[in-house]
């Protein structure tokens, strides 16, 4: 199985596995069923989680029901315990917006959402977050998660969510990361798929983050939390959640 969803992953369009690969996974699930581990997103229970990943899949990590990941889990259960988003008022965009989130963010009463992106056949607006179209001082809250290591100019992409971001504004920006390394690593002198993917963790990143992301980010304008939420949860729960346990949530605000 960890092998075949490699192979998935890496070599079928990001499109068609966005389109359709909940279908066979719902099918999955019905065998997976156990009460080990659970999802944060969906309440389903499993015996374990599905592997994930692209060079060496992760165990224990996609949720075969509504296909969130660890660091989906995590996101959800901060926004739950830790922010007012699910009951106040608020104008939202979502840049390349989660399978798993999609649905159960457009039926909530409070919210006006937006899902947007250049490329995903999920979002309904067409959006290249270099040069967004909406105004100044847009919306209420943004996530843009796994987005800003793809995108051209990183700083510029970070100044136009700024800008569309209403002053007390806030907003989610994961990015994958090595906290091995101090400093950001981007070097465009590297165009081999293969160089990159093993440079940059996959072939159409453009950049690796290093401890400081968050000051990357600040390039932009916003002022950073570095929230360490997953590292103070009682560690039987980031084990039933099967949740990343050494994941920063940078918490941007403006």
């Amino acid at each position: 199985m960890k092998k075949i969803i490699s192979l998935l992953v890496r070599f079928v369009p990001r499109k068609y596995l966005q389109l359709f690969s909940h279908i066979p996974l719902r099918i999955y699930a019905v065998f997976m069923q156990g009460s080990a581990v659970e999802c944060t997103v969906c309440s389903s229970k499993f015996k374990k989680f599905l592997p994930y990943g692209r060079l060496e899949p992760r165990e224990n990590a996609l949720c075969p029901n509504c296909l969130a990941l660890e660091r989906h889990r995590l996101m959800y259960l901060y926004l739950r315990q830790e922010t007012d988003f699910f009951i106040k008022p608020a104008k939202v965009l979502h840049v390349a917006p989660e399978y798993c989130f999609i649905k159960r963010f457009e039926a909530l009463p409070n919210l006006e959402y937006i899902t947007a992106d250049i490329e995903s056949p999920l979002a309904k607006v067409k959006m290249n977050i270099e040069d967004i179209q909406f105004p100044e001082n847009s919306f209420d809250v943004i996530f843009c998660n796994h987005v800003l290591e793809h995108v051209n100019d990183f700083e510029k992409a970070c100044k136009e969510l700024y800008r569309v971001l209403k002053p007390g504004g806030w907003a989610i920006m994961q990015s994958p990361q090595d906290m091995r390394m101090p400093h950001t690593l981007e070097d465009p002198s590297i165009t081999d798929p293969r160089e990159r993917e093993r440079v940059f963790k996959q072939a159409d990143h453009l950049r690796l983050f290093g401890q400081d992301y968050a000051h990357e980010l600040e390039k932009g304008g916003f002022m950073v939390k570095e929230d360490r939420f997953v590292m103070g949860m009682d560690p039987a729960l980031v084990t039933r959640y099967a949740l990343p346990k050494e994941e920063i949530i940078y918490l941007c605000k403006k």
